[in-house]
């Protein structure tokens, strides 16, 4: 999942180099958290959140196949 994440935030932004996804496992969730250049917070969090929605919906549904919960979170 966190490889999905970091292809589609890759894809989004301009400066690929600024990105940094990381996964950290709890009990019972899994958190990615998202790091780009302050620049290109905007094009992945999109209009009102629409872009952001949709990697977390992309993601949550994978998850939901194996079981499992997990939040995608978003900084610079």
């Amino acid at each position: 999942m966190k490889e999905l994440v970091e292809y589609i935030v890759k894809n989004l932004v301009i400066d690929e180099q600024s990105v940094s996804v990381t996964m950290t496992e709890g009990e019972d969730e899994t958190i990615i958290h998202v790091f780009v250049a302050p620049d290109d917070m905007g094009r992945v969090i999109g209009k009102a959140g629409k872009v952001a929605s949709s990697i977390r919906a992309i993601v949550n549904s994978l998850a939901a196949r194996q079981h499992k919960r997990v939040s995608v979170k978003f900084g610079e």
